[in-house]
This record gives structure tokens, sequence and C-alpha cells, in this order.
């Protein structure tokens, strides 16, 4: 049933229609020019059509319209400068190095820029010595504006048609990507479970889930038409994005010492019960996302209050037959009950659409956005070795252009030396990690795909069962390429083969050259990626490290404010918990890029390892100590409490600190010191479960600080690697 449903949803997910969108904007002028015999001009037109499409990545309507509008006037640009220098082997060589380079530096602004970045070098490549005489360089030029025009209406209609279809695929996907981040965490009381292999899968999901938040939060906060439109469909959406974040936060306060949790429960079955709810839960979750993806309102599945009282009832008893206080037990029941309140509100939300509900968090948008602002300052301070932009545009520019004129120079046909640059463009990654990983899917999707297209060549020689072939795998490879990439090159390269069948050529020589070039092309990508300005993470980790410590640092400091009995400013408290969720992310991504690095790279990967998890721990156990501040009575705060948060702020800003350089670019601002304490000593259960947690909290900073030791022993190792590369 489950794997039904997951089917059904790919096909209602954004991934599918964006394939399908691609497909209409590319297969249809194939189509209408081969009914007249025009079969190369509709295949050329294409060309315009899939390069615009491929630049049209996920964001709000307006970012899209404009990067798409940018992407065809520098595609246009590209054009006119190859063409002009087309047929000058030195001209030619000497441009491919420019474009390369400058399209590779727009990565500095955002990832939307870095797409229409790589569709320039890729229009340049198609324009490569494929034409003469000045009138075919005009025809292919008008034929690819005509091509560009053809996508921009389709996918602008589409927009207008469907504004909100794109932030419903998101959020399902999201609220999918927090129910398996519950599901993880469920784990935890599973007596068996390897609680640090765990810890990696939750920080590996978390990575993904911030990806999300900050895509629906570009797609929903930055659309006016989703805050003020009177069908209320935007704050529909919004409300349920709003409930999504608080509960997966909600989540991440569910963490207490597992260890001894299990051991003082592991002969009774109270952790079976808390799990069994947990992934009830992930279930209605799914079940929601499921829902919204396929536009319809979501309903309950399951009825949690009878099997919390169920489990309540089972703790007690426990503490009647063993005399003890379950506490931090009893605080995870209230989490769920937190947790089963933010879902029976999106259930609600969803019966009362239209209403004119209103919540802060829709006023105080803009401070959630990410602004992506063309400051060419920013260009500018990016030309350094130092940057890992600037490396990987100067390494994408010496290897495509050397490549161009070494093959130049073997007098290797055009087809074989645009397969060879297209791959090392696909392939070339700023960090080596990324570079090696990607190599080897192409490689091998492309032996894969090239034996499957084989077999449709020898088995169906209708061309019109061929075509039809042909279309579906061009639809599922361009569905695939944002989710599995090895599985879009499978099915891409039978349609290239197909495709290569309706122009006469011998497909079986074809198909042996495509896989050669592309061995050819792999092996210098990844051996420039080794060679070349290479970008090791375990050389660019510390800044990282340095953002999550400041991030952790200013969410704890939100305690102050509710330990001193005053309001916490819930939009400001909302952002530092964003700022968490960011740089764990970022910090979880590097270190997965760090693990794929040559095992002689990987001097600090335990002590990083060791880091990462500590951080996670460390965030969560903020999360849950400042959940529990904002329901308590405030009669439960003590002189104790406040001396206690004060010790682990000053070990991170002690780490912080020590972690400064002149080229530091997220600036600390220390929290605010309270001298004189008047908090009267208080003892009642409240009160001990608030101390337990900020002593706990102590230990791990004490414990992240015992880890920065070791790692920065180990970085200054590679701090003077780093300045012999660069001599």
């Amino acid at each position: 049933m489950k794997k039904t449903k997951e089917i059904s949803s790919f096909f209602y997910s954004q991934y599918f229609a964006e394939g399908l969108r691609i497909t209409i904007g590319t297969i249809i002028p194939v189509i209408i020019f081969a009914i007249f015999g025009e079969f190369k001009t509709g295949t050329m037109i294409s060309l315009g059509a899939l390069v615009i499409g491929l630049s049209d990545t996920p964001g709000a309507p307006r970012h899209r319209k404009i990067g798409m509008l940018y992407c065809t006037a520098l595609c246009i640009l590209t054009i006119i400068i190859t063409s002009l220098v087309n047929g000058s082997l030195v001209l030619m060589t000497i441009t491919i190095a420019t474009i390369s380079f400058l399209s590779s530096m727009l990565a500095v602004f955002n990832a939307r820029a870095a797409t229409i970045g790589t569709m320039c070098v890729l229009t340049m490549l198609f324009n490569i010595d494929n034409f003469s005489t000045l009138e075919n360089e005009v025809i292919y030029l008008l034929y690819f504006i005509i091509g560009a025009i053809w996508y921009l209406t389709v996918s602008f209609s589409i927009m207008q048609v469907r504004p909100y279809r794109l932030a419903q695929q998101e959020l399902s996907e999201a609220i999918r990507h927090v129910a398996e981040y519950i599901r993880l965490k469920a784990n935890f009381y599973k007596v068996n479970t390897d609680l640090e292999e765990n810890y990696i899968k939750l920080i590996e999901q978390q990575v993904i889930i911030n990806n999300d938040q900050e895509n629906i939060r570009d797609i929903l906060f930055q659309s006016k038409r989703s805050i003020k439109d009177t069908t209320k469909e935007g704050r529909y959406l919004t409300l349920i994005f709003n409930d999504i974040v608080d509960l997966f936060e909600q989540s991440m306060t569910t963490h207490y010492d597992y260890e001894t949790i299990r051991d003082k429960y592991a002969s009774s079955d109270i952790l079976d019960k808390i799990r069994s709810i947990l992934l009830k839960v992930t279930h209605e979750l799914d079940n929601i996302g499921y829902k919204i993806n396929a536009n319809q309102a979501p309903t309950p599945i399951y009825a949690f209050e009878e099997e919390i009282l169920i489990l309540k009832d089972s703790i007690d008893k426990y503490d009647a037959e063993n005399n003890s206080n379950s506490i931090p037990i009893k605080k995870i029941i209230i989490n769920i009950r937190t947790m089963v309140k933010h879902l029976n509100d999106i259930f609600t939300y969803a019966q009362f659409k239209d209403a004119d509900t209103e919540k802060t968090e829709i006023d105080e948008s803009k401070k959630f956005i990410k602004r992506d602002i063309l400051n060419w300052q920013s260009f500018k301070d990016n030309l350094s070795l130092d940057s890992t932009v600037f490396r990987h545009a100067l390494r994408m520019a010496i290897v495509l252009s050397g490549s161009y004129f070494i093959f130049s120079l073997t007098h290797i046909t055009e087809q074989g030396l645009f397969w060879i640059l297209l791959t090392i463009l696909v392939i070339i990654k700023p960090g080596f990690g990324l570079t090696k990983e990607r190599n080897l899917q192409r490689l091998l999707g492309t032996i894969i795909g090239g034996v499957i297209g084989g077999i449709i060549l020898f088995t169906i020689p209708d061309p019109s069962a061929r075509f039809v072939i042909l279309v579906f795998f061009f639809l599922i490879a361009y569905s695939l390429f944002r989710v599995n990439y090895i599985m879009a090159v499978i099915f891409m390269t039978p349609y290239v083969l197909i495709m290569l069948s309706f122009t006469g050529n011998n497909t079986m020589e074809m198909a042996k050259l495509r896989i050669l070039d592309t061995f050819i092309g792999g092996s210098i990508a990844f051996l420039s990626s080794y060679i070349i300005f290479p970008n090791w993470e375990s050389l660019q980790i510390k800044s990282n490290i340095r953002n999550l410590l400041i991030a952790n640092y200013q969410y704890l400091a939100q305690a102050i404010s509710l330990l001193s009995k005053n309001k916490l400013d819930i939009t400001e408290y909302k952002l530092a918990r964003k700022e968490v969720y960011i740089a764990s992310a970022n910090m979880g991504s590097t270190f997965q890029r760090l693990l794929t690095e040559p095992k002689w790279r990987q001097k600090i990967t335990k002590e990083v390892n060791r880091f990462v998890i500590l951080n996670h721990i460390f965030s969560s156990y903020s999360a849950t100590l400042i959940t529990q501040l904002r329901v308590a009575d405030v009669n439960h705060f003590d002189n104790s409490h406040l001396k206690l948060l004060y010790k682990s702020l000053h070990i991170l800003e002690k780490l912080i600190i020590s972690m400064e350089s002149p080229d530091t670019e997220l600036h600390f601002v220390k929290a605010p010191e309270i001298v004189k304490f008047e908090l009267q000593e208080v003892t009642t259960d409240d009160s001990k479960l608030i101390t337990d947690q900020l002593q706990f909290l102590y230990k791990i900073t004490t414990d992240i600080q015992k880890v920065m030791n070791d790692l920065e022993s180990k970085s200054r190792e590679l701090e003077r690697s780093k300045k012999t590369i660069n001599e």
C-alpha cells in the first residue's frame, strides 16, 4: 500500500512535473516540424527550449521568470560570441576559457545563478564549430530564440494557471522528510540501535529538511500572492508550513540521555509504546504529505489521545512498582502531545481552508527569507584562491579549454569532442567528493543505458514505436535528474541513441564511441579535481565549525530572557532556530563530502564526526531546554540555572573567539551579561529537571571543547599543508 502511494506521489511530485514541463517544451517542436519533414529544424528549436528549461529550477515565480530571462539573454550573447570565433582554434580556446570561468563564477550569487552559468557553458558547447557560414550561424541563433520563447510561454502559462502547485509539491516532500526524521528518532527507543550510527543518519536527514525549508520559504514568503491572495490558498499552505517547522523542532526536543533511558526502562514495555506512537505520527505525516501532493484535504488516521493515556498509565504503574519518578519520560509525553496538536491544527486548516486565519509568522515572513542580491562586491571578494568558487571556475576554464585545444589537434569528430566536453562540464564539481561520485554515476549509467538502447534498437525497428519510447525515456530522465542521477543517465543514454538512429548514424558504433568519450571525459574531470586547484573539505571545514558554534550559542542564549523572567521574542527565537538548522545542515554536508575524499586527506574525520554528533545533541538539548522553559512556571527558575547557562555560553564564546581570523565572515555578538541574580533557590520536580538539562548541556559543551582542542592540533597540520599547496 505504501509503495503504491509512493509511486502515485512521484507522478504528483515537482520532479515529474518538471520533467513533464521540459518534455512538453522540448518534444513538441520536434513533433510539429517532423510532420512537415523538418526534423532537424525541430531539433535545433528544441535545444533552445531545453537549455532554458534546465535553468527553470524551483523557487518563487518571480525568481524563476527573471532567471529564465537572464538565461535567455546570456545564452544569446554566448552564441553570438562563439559564432564570431568559430573556425579559429586559438580564439575559440581563449573564448571557452573565458566563458567557462565567468559562467562558473556566477555561483557566488546563488544556486539559480550557478545553473544559469552552466547553461551558458552548455550553449557554448552546442555551438562550437557546428556551422561554417554566417547564414547558418544566424539561422541557429534564430531557432534558439524561437525555442527559448516557446519554453518561456509554456512555463509562464503553467505558473499563471497553477500558481501554488510547486509550493504544494515542495511542502509535501518536506513533510515526508520530517516524517523520516521522526522515524529515525523513534529508533533511539530500540535497545539494539547503534546510537552513533543513528545520529549520523539524523544529521543527514536534517540536511535534507533544511534544504526543503529554504525552498519553501523562497516559494511562499517571496510571493505576495501567497500572503494576500483572496482564495487563501497561499495562506493555507503557509500555515501548514509553520506548523511543520514547529513540529520538527518538537521532534528535536524529544531528546534525552538515551543510554540512561534504555538502561532504566529496557525491562518494561514503555520504550516500545513510545516508539509505536512516534511511528504512528510519521504515518500521519506521510498521509498529510501524500494528500497535499494530490491536492486533497488531509484527514486524520489515528486517535492518539487513547494511546497517550495508555502510555501514561504504564509510566505511573512503573513508578509505583519501582518507587521512582520518571520525569524525562513524562516530558516526552508532553512533547508527543504537542506534536499531535500541530497535526490537529493542520487538519483544522484543511477543514476551514477559506477562513481568514492569521498567524504572526506570516506577517513576519520577510525576516525569514534569505535575500540573494546580485552584489558585485561579492564577486570581487571571491577572486582569490581562498574562494572555493574561484578555484572551481579556474579548474573548469583550464580543463575545458585545454581539452578542446588538445583534442582539436587530434582531429577528433565534432560529436566526440562535444561528448567529452559535455561529460567534463557535468562531472566537475567544486569539491573532490562530489566529482568522484558524479563520475562513477555517469560512467555506470552510460554503460547500462547504452546496453538498454542497443537492445531497443535491435528489437524494435518501427520508427513510430521508437519515437514513443524516446519521449518516455526523455520524460523519465528529466524527472529523475534531481532525485537519482544514475537512473537519469540510464534513461538519458538510450534516448540519445534512439535520437541518433533517426539521423541515419550507425547507432551501435555510436554507442561504443559515446561510452568511450564518457570514460575519457570522466577521467579528465576526476584527475583535474585531484590536481588542478583541488578543494579539500578538510581545508575548508573551520569556517563551518565556527558558524555552527555561533548558531548554537545564539540559540541557547535565547534561554537568558526566559530564565530572567522576561518575555521571549518569538520571531527572534525562530530566526535563531532557523540559523541552527542552516548551520547544522552545512556542517553535515561538509562532513559527508569529507568522507568521500582520499584517505590521506581524512586526518580529522574522527574528530569532525564527534564534533558533528555532539553539536547535534547540543542543539537538540537546547531546543528541549527552551521548550521546557517556555511552558514552565517562572517560579521554578533559580540562581543556579542562570549560572549553569552562562558556564556553557562562556565555553562556546571562548571557542568561537579562538577561531576568529582576518577572513572571518560571520560576525559574533555576545549574549548580554546579567550581573545581579535575584532568583531564590527552589526545589521542585520541574526545577530539578531544568537543572539536569543545564548540567547535561554543560557536560556536552565541555566535550565539544575537548574535541575542538584535538581538532585544532590536527588542523594546524592541514593549514601547513594548505599553504604548501597554494605556494
